[in-house]
């Protein structure tokens, strides 16, 4: 578009961002273009100029342009915020990425990151992880343990504990189905549901009480949403971008121990993704952020967590160091004293993880041992996917020592009772 009016709000932004020439601001609009994995053509010093002067670039360059701005300036800045109305309507490359400062950013973040997925927003599924984003969460989250809610209009819909029980309770019935069939089978309908009440109540007015127990729902639901995610899609970053916000959101509720429980989840898509050192980090800050207040069981799941990143980095004494720490943890628990979203994790779960270090490690004996004890305590009926993921392990582990007719046996074994299941990370097992 042709240029007139000299772009201030554009200059004042790229200023206050710290960006000292024109040439660093285009490598930084580059590097996030490279991040959305759309990489622009090229960018330099001469766009930059255009910019200033009132042009506005086609495509998602807006976009990009928002999300330097945003990474530099530890907050939200959309491409309405830099003159460039004609692209406002699209989401910034960064959305949901940032952690919020206050709670009303928490909501409101919470609520466009909803919106964009069911607007299926390119930029969300095909992003990628950003390491970085996990090291700002989780340092944000350890030295600021304290945030209080803001004020709500007095105009607004008026919120009780009834509506957050109503909203907690249609939540674990997405739950359930994730447990049963996967992420990917009921992803969109929890979205949709998140998008319409849990906004709805978000907006609402509330109490300090039911304010914190309305945070910490919207918190666990949005980590389920995420886990979702996760399962459905998970070298994408939407997932982390959920994450992100699902701990911001228990942050805003008070809610430290469900803090630490995304931290650990955090940890677990690291490992995933590869990051390795980032995974183990992760869960040590989430073990370190609840010291004195984690339940037994909690503090075992976050040793289980560091153990599997350590195993990937093949650091075999300190994975053994953290699975003893684990059992040590696990023996002290006490069920009735946990959450009930840690709650399923016993015993089947716990030889479960062991099964995975130890595949990790080499160890295809111990691995075989934990993966059979893990299938012959765990209800396969409601946890289909983690029955699933343990039989695996125990066929890696009868292929490593040579046992190839038992490894199929038990491979067709599964793959039959997972197809029930809608779950990438199933279809992207080798």
């Amino acid at each position: 578009m042709a240029g007139g009016t000299p772009n201030d709000r554009l200059a004042r932004l790229i200023e206050d961002a710290g960006f000292e020439t024109r040439k660093s601001f285009a490598r930084a609009v580059m590097a996030e273009s490279e991040r959305a994995g759309d990489p622009l053509p090229f960018c330099d010093h001469t766009y930059v100029a255009r910019w200033l002067d009132g042009r506005v670039p086609n495509g998602k360059t807006p976009m990009f342009i928002a999300a330097a701005l945003s990474r530099a300036l530890r907050r939200q800045v959309t491409p309405g915020d830099i003159g460039m109305p004609f692209a406002g309507h699209l989401p910034t490359i960064n959305l949901g990425l940032a952690y919020p400062n206050t709670s009303a950013d928490a909501a409101g973040n919470v609520a466009l990151l909803w919106r964009a997925d069911l607007d299926e927003a390119a930029v969300l599924h095909r992003g990628r992880v950003d390491p970085g984003a996990w090291n700002d969460a989780s340092l944000r989250w350890l030295v600021d343990p304290a945030r209080s809610r803001d004020g709500q209009s007095k105009r607004a819909a008026r919120i009780g504990l009834a509506d957050v029980e109503r909203f907690r309770v249609t939540v674990d019935t997405f739950a359930q189905l994730d447990n049963r069939y996967g992420g990917g089978h009921a992803r969109q309908a929890l979205i949709r549901y998140l998008s319409d009440d849990g906004e709805r109540l978000l907006r609402g007015q509330y109490t300090e009480p039911v304010g914190r127990a309305l945070f910490s729902a919207v918190a666990e639901a949005t980590l389920l949403g995420a886990w979702m995610a996760y399962d459905s899609a998970p070298t994408s970053g939407l997932a982390q971008r959920y994450f992100i916000q699902a701990l911001a959101l228990a942050q805003a509720g008070n809610d430290r121990l469900l803090g630490a429980s995304i931290l650990d989840a955090m940890s677990h898509q690291a490992t995933y993704v590869g990051r390795f050192a980032e995974a183990a980090n992760l869960a040590r800050a989430a073990r370190t952020g609840t010291h004195g207040l984690a339940t037994p069981t909690l503090t075992a799941h976050f040793h289980t967590m560091e153990a599997r990143a350590l195993a990937r980095l093949g650091d075999a004494k300190a994975c053994d160091a953290a699975l003893s720490e684990a059992v040590r943890r696990f023996d002290q628990r006490n069920p009735d004293n946990d959450p009930a979203w840690i709650r399923y994790f016993d015993e089947a779960e716990l030889s479960a993880e062991f099964g995975h270090c130890f595949r990790d490690l080499g160890r295809a004996m111990d691995a075989s041992q934990h993966a059979s004890q893990s299938l012959a305590a765990i209800d396969d009926t409601t946890f289909m996917r983690s029955a699933f993921f343990a039989a695996i392990v125990l066929a890696d582990a009868h292929v490593a020592v040579g046992e190839l007719e038992q490894a199929c046996a038990v491979a067709l074994k599964a793959l039959a009772a997972g197809e029930q299941i809608r779950s990438a990370l199933r279809e992207l097992l080798p």
